[in-house]
């Protein structure tokens, strides 16, 4: 099988002729420039890049060279652009790791070594501290209360932080002929890989009422004001149906899977009841997903961080395709129930090495023997593709890294 149909049969649970594997698919399976760095360094190659295509969580972008080494499946799309070299400058990260940002990017460097990125009106949109790995939010459009209506929206929505220092290719969306061009550069792309393809389309609405209104505002909001979280989520579905009716018009047949994000889980529990999910947000997830089913062939990849596993039979029932990060550390998201319960339903993309102790924190043994035991509980009948549990932070060796990588190498054998 060539990558693409390792891929895509796994997603069909269906048996590849090998374990299928991602780095960089998108921004929430990718990894940290600082990580991404030293890696390089390790593997002797000093050649190319190193590039933060996402700003806010400082994610690099994997070169072609790396993704051989390792033996990745999957490219996320938004590489067609900010290919040229004048596209980026060079910047030195918090653990002195050399590196890029994107030429719009242009943050306030502080005398006390913190960054803090305005946009153009002045509004202070985002700041990461002195030593930071990321860029944390700091304008809630929304925070003190909801608004008469909604027809300021979209200007609020494009002050946000995951607007306002969006990611490839969306960085490029205000251009004229971005939808023909970003169709056109997807396709040189296909034609010239084997990989399967992704396209990260956000599509949130949890998180979307977090962004404008604050966590404990919008969490408070789910019980006491469910009628103007509706009515909220009645507008962010509006504007996700038009991106995804351009999705699926110029990217049907070039990309395989869209990816949505939707973090509904804390480390011990999910945000809200299962109730609540089914009233607020499960018709809002089922609407997205039938439109993408009807209206393309592409998959449906959702990221939902923390202990979910309440929740994951509604997912499926709500038309998602692929269920990542898959975070097997927290409560009561053990493996081998994930996948006895749920594993003919959604297929798994992630849960292969538990970031939080194991692969920043273990031997290359115990990552290693770690990696092995996930594989062997995940990867039966198809319906798996390994990553890690999220991004592999700056905090991780690079032997370590390798050694994950050693155990899908051996797998595969």
């Amino acid at each position: 099988m060539t990558p693409r149909e390792r891929v895509m049969a796994s997603v069909n649970h269906q048996n590849p002729d090998s374990l299928p594997m991602d780095l960089g698919s998108n921004v929430s399976a990718g990894i940290s420039g600082m990580a991404y760095g030293k890696l390089k360094e390790y593997l002797g190659i000093t050649t190319g890049h190193n590039r933060i295509y996402d700003v806010v969580q400082q994610v690099a972008q994997p070169e072609i060279q790396v993704l051989d080494i390792i033996g990745a499946d999957v490219l996320d799309v938004g590489r067609v652009f900010n290919t040229e070299d004048s596209d980026w400058y060079d910047v030195t990260l918090s653990n002195g790791v050399a590196a890029q940002w994107p030429g719009w990017f242009r943050p306030r460097h502080n005398k006390d070594g913190s960054y803090e990125y305005f946009d153009c009106e002045g509004t202070l949109i985002a700041k990461m501290p002195n030593g930071g790995m990321c860029f944390d939010q700091q304008y809630f459009p929304y925070k003190e209360d909801y608004p008469e209506n909604y027809n300021d929206l979209d200007k609020e929505m494009g002050k946000v932080i995951w607007s306002a220092m969006v990611h490839s290719p969306w960085d490029h969306s205000n251009e004229k002929y971005f939808w023909e061009t970003l169709r056109e550069r997807c396709l040189v792309l296909k034609n010239s890989t084997d990989r399967a393809l992704m396209i990260t389309c956000g599509c949130n609405f949890f998180e979307w009422g977090t962004f404008l209104r604050r966590m404990e505002n919008y969490l408070m909001d789910i019980y006491e004001e469910p009628e103007q979280v509706l009515a909220l989520n009645d507008q962010l579905l509006e504007r996700h149906l038009k991106n995804l009716e351009n999705t699926c018009k110029y990217l049907n047949g070039i990309v395989d899977i869209v990816r949505f994000g939707d973090d509904l889980g804390m480390n011990n529990n999910m945000f809200m009841s299962l109730e609540k999910y089914r009233t607020l947000f499960k018709p809002y997830h089922t609407k997205i997903n039938e439109y993408v089913h009807k209206h393309s062939s592409m998959k449906t990849f959702l990221h939902s961080c923390g202990s979910i596993f309440p929740v994951i039979g509604d997912l499926a029932e709500a038309g998602f395709d692929i269920l990542n990060p898959v975070q097997t550390s927290a409560a009561n998201m053990d493996p081998a129930r994930l996948k006895q319960e749920y594993g003919k339903d959604i297929t798994f993309w992630g849960g292969g090495c538990n970031t939080r102790k194991i692969l920043n924190m273990g031997t290359e043994k115990e990552v290693y023997d770690y990696c092995r035991r996930m594989i062997d509980i995940f990867f039966q009948d198809g319906g798996f593709v390994f990553n890690q549990e999220h991004n592999i932070l700056g905090d991780v060796p690079p032997q370590n890294i390798m050694a994950m990588y050693k155990a899908v190498e051996d797998a595969r054998r």
